[in-house]
């Protein structure tokens, strides 16, 4: 027993300790969700402070730019405050309820707002104005290859918010009554029509229109049909023979829907009976809504006789 005491007395047995579960973790955790808050605040904090100086400045810009009168701060806090104990960090006195001077603010901006609409307002007139000068370009060029071919006298010519539109008597040197096959007459029309319009940007459309004295017949029973395959024979010839793309090309059919004369109207039964060549204008709506406005005195060939009548659509 001795020996054994002995011989264990220079190294004690070691035992294994088990390691502790550290129950205060979450203080970590709970340290670094403050430190986030904190920096959160200081950046709000950092954001709401305004340099009056700098504000003043930006507004007065906004007003030079937008063409109005400058009206910069006369009191650097009539437009924002300081923070106090009554108020918020920020408060922008812009509008009703505010002081004199920011009324006076209000009004300058108002001022602003319209001087800006005039402005945009100005442009799209300016920009009507050049595209009714494209389109009347397009119809002396239609015009000058009509007298030439002593063809003016079967066409007229207009400008709405579509574009230019280059009507087409659909008399009996055109189209046979009741019929869609192109005559010689109309060929040599559109043969002056075509070389004008076939290098243009421009989309085409071709509206087909008969007058009030629809006749069904066998191949047509009524106007839609007729009108319809008169403004397809058209675009057919025009992609044919005058080189128009398809991509350029629309054909549609409006029977005696939109009649140019009142039916009681003794042109009626000549005039309604018509193909209209409408090349589209390119600018968007908002200018070419103003088209018919920019339109002037000259801007309309009235060449076409009015004492033709025939009967069939």
């Amino acid at each position: 027993m001795s020996g054994h005491m002995k011989g264990g007395r220079g190294r004690p047995p070691r035992h294994e300790e088990e390691e502790h579960e550290n129950h205060e973790r979450w203080l970590v955790t709970y340290a670094d969700m403050l430190t986030l808050l904190m920096v959160l605040f200081i950046v709000l904090f950092a954001i709401s402070q305004v340099d009056q100086k700098k504000f003043a400045a930006l507004k007065e810009g906004l007003a030079v730019g937008f063409g109005a009168q400058s009206a910069a701060f006369t009191d650097p806090g009539a437009g924002v405050k300081e923070a106090d104990n009554e108020g918020s960090p920020m408060d922008l006195q812009v509008g009703t309820g505010g002081s004199p001077d920011a009324k006076v603010e209000d009004e300058a901006l108002k001022k602003a707002v319209q001087a800006a609409d005039r402005a945009k307002e100005q442009q799209r007139q300016e920009e009507a104005k050049k595209e009714v000068q494209n389109l009347e370009q397009i119809r002396q060029k239609i015009l000058e290859a009509l007298r030439a071919s002593g063809q003016e006298d079967s066409v007229r010519f207009a400008i709405d918010e579509r574009g230019l539109i280059v009507t087409i008597v659909t008399t009996s040197v055109v189209f046979a009554g009741n019929k869609a096959d192109l005559l010689p007459g109309g060929q040599q029309i559109l043969n002056a029509i075509g070389p004008a319009i076939v290098d243009l940007p421009n989309r085409i459309e071709v509206d087909g229109h008969t007058n009030q004295l629809n006749v069904p017949t066998a191949e047509y029973p009524s106007g839609w049909e007729l009108s319809s395959a008169r403004a397809s024979t058209v675009v057919r010839y025009l992609h044919a023979r005058m080189g128009i793309p398809e991509s350029r090309l629309v054909a549609v059919g409006f029977a005696d829907t939109r009649p140019l004369y009142d039916p009681a109207d003794p042109r009626a039964a000549a005039l309604n009976r018509r193909v209209e060549i409408v090349v589209l204008t390119t600018v968007p709506g908002s200018i070419s809504s103003l088209l018919p406005s920019a339109v002037g005195s000259d801007s309309t060939a009235a060449g076409g006789s009015e004492n033709q009548t025939e009967a069939g659509g």
